[in-house]
Formats: structure tokens, C-alpha cells, sequence
């Protein structure tokens, strides 16, 4: 029985996966796709889930893995991890240096902020090495609701609430998707569990020093509890304001 009920939770989030790609056009036959994956559970799910559109879309899928130079021998062996997890799905690994804490220093920024530039520094720059026309990256459900509530709090523009977009010009020639957006966190899990992945815990994620992880630990289970939707209709909200950006 508990096997079945697997199947058919599997057989949904694929579902909903498939459904995503189709209507946001994320993936086309023999795109070269180069996947972010830190080795937490979005980045696993999102390079399982890529690597089987591979074989049926003769994609040419590449991991890349960007080691902060912080949390010492955890960031080791996340790296370490990745390679593994490479070597588990037939698909090739480049791992590069990123100096954050010497960038966040040198221009004045947070950690997460400097993270978050070199990360995509190395996105655009090995993309570009690869030929790769297609970038990914394991955002999903949770993130954008957080996203949104971010932005609210922090006081914003309209455009700002529009969230993280299903895709984007990353630059010329290279176009930025998010192919588990509609999937929440839970349902992450649940993908991994049913399809025997192991991942890795960035124990960072949990302090709640930060907003974001204050949001996510803190502020969005006590939506939650109130509205069960609470994540989908944040969601819905990004989804209108790009509609309307979309129109002017």
C-alpha cells in the first residue's frame, strides 16, 4: 500500500513538473543545460529531474558546483558530494572557488549577497565556456513565497513582488529557468525519498539571523497553519504582477 501511495505522489510531481516546462517553454530538444547544485535537496531534485529529461530530450546536461571558501570541511564535502552525486546520475561536474568572504569585505556586502554574485558570476562564466544555452537552478514553491514576503517587508516597488521569474535572460544567449517552481518544499522531499536521493544540510539555513531563514522557519508554518494555500496564493500574487509587467 505504501508503496503504491509513492507511486502515485511520484506520478504527480512529475506531473506537475512536465506540466511547468510545457507551458513556461523551459526545456527544448538538445539544449545544453547547465545546473546549479549546492547538494541541499532543491539542487538534488532539480539535477535527478534534469537528468531524466535528458535521456528524453538529448539534453546535454552539465553540473556545477561552486565551493564559498566558508563553512570549512562541510563545504568539502558538499563538494565532494556533488562529484558523487555526478558520477550516480551519468552526468559531468565542474566545481569552481568563490571567494565570498573576501567579496563581501571588499564591497561592502553580506555574505548571502556577495554568495549570490559570484555563484552567477560562475553560472555565466562556465555557460559560456560550455556552450550551454540554458541555465538552471532548484528554486521552488517555498522560495517564492518567501521571496514575495521578502520584498513586502522590505518595502518595494510593484515590479519587486513579481518574484522570481519561471525564466530569464541570464544574458546573450543564455536563458535562466527554474523547472521546480511549482513544487513546495515538502513535495521536494517527498521526490527525494521516493527516488532513494540523499542530500546535504547547510546548518547556515538555520539561523534564523537571517530574514530569510526566519521567514521560512518561523513566519510562513504559522501562515501555513492559518491558510494551508498561503504558499500558492504568494505565488499567485508573483504570477499576476508579471502578468501586468508582461503587458506594458
Amino acid at each position: 500500500m505504501l508503496a503504491m501511495l509513492r507511486k502515485e505522489f511520484a506520478a504527480r510531481i512529475w506531473s506537475k513538473l512536465i506540466v511547468h516546462d510545457r507551458e513556461q517553454k523551459l526545456l527544448a530538444r538538445g539544449d545544453r543545460v547547465l545546473a546549479m547544485v549546492s547538494g541541499g535537496p532543491d539542487s538534488v531534485c532539480l539535477a535527478h529531474f534534469l537528468s531524466a529529461m535528458a535521456r528524453r530530450r538529448a539534453l546535454k546536461l552539465t553540473l556545477l558546483h561552486v565551493h564559498h571558501g566558508l563553512r570549512g570541511r562541510a563545504a568539502d564535502d558538499d563538494e565532494r558530494f556533488v562529484v558523487a552525486l555526478g558520477v550516480k546520475l551519468g552526468v559531468p561536474v565542474v566545481t569552481v572557488k568563490a571567494p565570498v568572504a573576501e567579496r563581501a569585505a571588499a564591497r561592502g556586502k553580506g555574505l548571502e549577497d556577495a554568495g549570490r554574485e559570484l555563484r552567477y558570476d560562475a553560472l555565466k562564466r562556465i555557460a559560456e565556456k560550455l556552450g550551454c544555452n540554458k541555465a538552471a537552478t532548484g528554486h521552488q514553491l517555498d522560495d517564492q513565497a518567501e521571496t514575495v514576503l521578502l520584498h513586502l517587508l522590505r518595502g518595494t516597488k510593484l515590479s519587486a513582488l513579481a518574484g522570481i521569474s519561471p525564466k530569464r535572460v541570464l544574458k546573450k544567449g543564455l536563458v535562466l529557468i527554474r523547472p521546480l517552481l511549482p513544487l513546495s518544499r515538502a513535495e521536494v522531499l517527498e521526490y527525494l525519498k521516493v527516488h532513494g536521493l540523499k542530500h546535504r544540510l547547510d546548518r547556515s539555513n538555520l539561523s534564523t539571523r537571517f530574514t530569510r531563514n526566519w521567514l521560512r522557519r518561523d513566519i510562513l508554518p504559522k501562515l501555513a497553519a492559518r491558510q494551508p494555500q498561503v504558499r500558492e496564493h504568494l505565488a499567485g500574487i508573483a504570477a499576476q504582477v508579471r502578468t501586468l509587467s508582461d503587458k506594458r
